[in-house]
Formats: C-alpha cells, sequence, structure tokens
C-alpha cells in the first residue's frame, strides 16, 4: 500500500509542476519553460510505470535539458529579432554635402547624402559652411552628426 500511495504521490507532484510550467509558458511573452513541461510529462510516464524518485528527477533532467540543447538553434532563428540595418546604420561613416550651412547654436544645418537630405549637426560644435564635405560621425535620433573633412 505505501508502494501505491508513494507512486500517486510523485505521479501528483510531476502533473502539477506540468501544470505550473505550462501555466508560466501562457503568462509569457518568450520561450522560458516548455522544456520544463516535457521533462515533468516524462517523469509523469516514469512515475506510473513505477519508476524510483530518484530515476524520476534524472528522466527530469536529463529530458529537460535535452530538449533545452536541441531547440536552442531554433529558437534562435525563428523568435529571437532579427536586427535589419536601416538607412541610417548605412550612411555611418560616408562623405556628404552640406546644403545648409550647419550651425548647432542656431540649430540649423542639413547634409545631402545618396540623394537624400538630413537635418545634421556638427560634431564639435563649429560651423560649418554649406558647400562643405563632411562626414557622417553618428546618427541621435534623427539628426545625422558630422565632421568636416579636407578637400
Amino acid at each position: 500500500m505505501n508502494v501505491i500511495a508513494n507512486l500517486f504521490n510523485m505521479t501528483f507532484f510531476w502533473l502539477i509542476l506540468l501544470f505550473v510550467f505550462v501555466i508560466i509558458e501562457a503568462l509569457t511573452v518568450h520561450i522560458v519553460s516548455i522544456w520544463f513541461a516535457l521533462g515533468s510529462l516524462c517523469s509523469i510516464i516514469a512515475s506510473t510505470l513505477g519508476a524510483p524518485i530518484w530515476a524520476q528527477a534524472i528522466i527530469f533532467a536529463a529530458v529537460s535539458a535535452a530538449a533545452i540543447i536541441l531547440t536552442r538553434p531554433l529558437v534562435k532563428k525563428f523568435i529571437l529579432p532579427k536586427n535589419t540595418p536601416t538607412n541610417f546604420e548605412q550612411i555611418i561613416g560616408q562623405s556628404a554635402i552640406v546644403c545648409e550651412e550647419i550651425n548647432n547654436t542656431e540649430a540649423t544645418g542639413a547634409i545631402k547624402i545618396n540623394g537624400i537630405e538630413w537635418t545634421a549637426r556638427s560634431d564639435d560644435g563649429k560651423t560649418i559652411p554649406e558647400g562643405s564635405s563632411v562626414s557622417v560621425v553618428k546618427i541621435e535620433g534623427v539628426k545625422a552628426i558630422v565632421s568636416q573633412t579636407e578637400l
């Protein structure tokens, strides 16, 4: 009778863990506990087949670890966001022509690069006259931060 009670208790324990992991998974945006739910499910099966508690624990740990290791590449490929460069990242380091005098004090200035006009500011605070050649150092918000280049 003690063996049957123990078997029932462990099956119930693994079942509770399974539900906890499934609820956690349902409440979160990212995949965080599905692997442990699979390990719990395998331990439920082992428990109902009469496996000892230590074997159930090993099965839980092994199945969870294997699931994490085997599915990690798929999760990284399909779930994690892909960083796609946009046009502002592509202009960093490129040369441009000042089409409106750049004056940080008056908050004026524009450059033209690849046929597109950008609001621009000087990286060192100096005024850069119209027609000058500049290099894009970085982007801050919607402004290109530029450095005057020597011709």
